[in-house]
């Protein structure tokens, strides 16, 4: 286990390939409508799934069975979960905010008509449940335990897509930084760290009282993950981030950087700032004014520092599951440059 995490991802990443190849699954009939459930509802989520980044979610399932002590392809049917449930919310995430664009492509509902591409996030989320069911590695009582878990990653993560989508709706702009870091821990950190981490430790077999402190590590670095994509959103390199830089500020959204900026500017620039957000600009002279003033409110200075100091709280987790014996020192070490290229990755 050696190494940083960046490599730790690269030495992973054939083998969660490799599973999800055909994660979609395919028609239950090979009757004469077979060729077209595949053109309406396998082939899209193929596809969808096949486009995916850097695999970080399924990769921590991986990280969490070996820092347990297990074996990572024990968390296969894990990964394959998590990352069919990232495949679920950024589809059905893209039509709730009519997004146009998803790694650089047009979004499914786009392409595929809002109706299909409900129904291939409907598949994912069913294909999450049936890859863990099907995984003749885990026997009866891990799988029981282990889709416990997947539930519960499922719930913490439509609570946050609740607040984010409710406020919006509500054009709420009285929402606190606390609120905001209620509503991301739920909707990010579980899905994104906390809860891979937790599953293949779970998987693999290994203690329950390592799971716990592996989620403790994961739940403030899926923090700082989110902060630092909320980061590169607005301060990040235009070029690396593509047409999505500043998409934030034409959809309005309620991240720590603008609800703090809010609460700390003065009448007439909150008020401006509340004004851009809510008409949806798309010129670069109004976003770059709306990044300004929220710069001038210190958002993105606090967005910093808060992403730095669940970095480190996630760092100093990872180091009392060394000091307690839960953990080996190589898994600690690992850990740790996880919570490092959460905050200091440019893309």
């Amino acid at each position: 286990m050696a190494g940083s995490f960046v490599d730790y991802l690269t030495r992973r990443l054939p083998l969660v390939e490799r599973a999800l190849a055909g994660s979609s699954g395919s028609a239950l009939t090979d009757g004469p409508v077979a060729g077209d459930l595949e053109r309406y509802l396998y082939r899209p989520l193929e596809r969808f799934t096949a486009s995916g980044g850097k695999r970080v979610r399924p990769v921590l399932c991986l990280l969490g069975a070996e820092a347990a002590g297990g074996d990572p392809e024990a968390a296969l049917s894990c990964a394959v979960a998590v990352e069919l449930f990232q495949s679920a919310a950024l589809i059905h995430d893209d039509i709730a905010d009519e997004g146009e664009l998803r790694r650089g492509e047009p979004c499914l509902h786009r392409v595929e008509g809002t109706g299909l591409a409900i129904n291939a996030g409907d598949l994912a989320l069913t294909r999450v449940f049936e890859a863990i069911l099907s995984d003749e590695r885990l026997d009866a009582e891990r799988t029981a335990t282990v889709l416990a878990e997947v539930a519960r990653m499922e719930r913490h993560t439509l609570e946050g897509q609740a607040l984010d989508l409710g406020w919006v709706r509500d054009g709420r702009w009285d929402v606190t930084p606390d609120d905001y870091l209620y509503m991301v821990r739920s909707k990010t950190a579980w899905y994104t760290v906390a809860s891979p981490l937790r599953l293949g430790a779970l998987a693999a077999g290994g203690p329950r009282e390592t799971a716990d402190g592996l989620e403790r590590v994961g739940l403030p670095a899926g923090l700082a993950f989110q902060l630092q994509d909320d980061l590169l959103n607005l301060v990040g390199d235009a070029e690396a981030q593509g047409k999505d830089f500043r998409s934030d500020i034409t959809e309005g959204k309620r991240t720590l950087a603008v609800v703090w900026a809010l609460a700390h500017l003065g009448d007439a620039d909150r008020d401006e700032l509340v004004a851009l957000l809510g008409s949806h600009v798309t010129g670069t002279a109004e976003k770059d004014r709306a990044v300004g003033l929220i710069e001038r409110g210190g958002g993105v200075e606090r967005c910093r520092e808060l992403a730095r100091e669940c970095a480190d709280e996630a760092r100093g987790a990872a180091d009392d599951l060394a000091r307690d014996g839960r953990i080996s020192v190589e898994a600690r070490d690992l850990l740790c440059s996880m919570a490092d290229f959460f905050v200091e990755r440019a893309s």
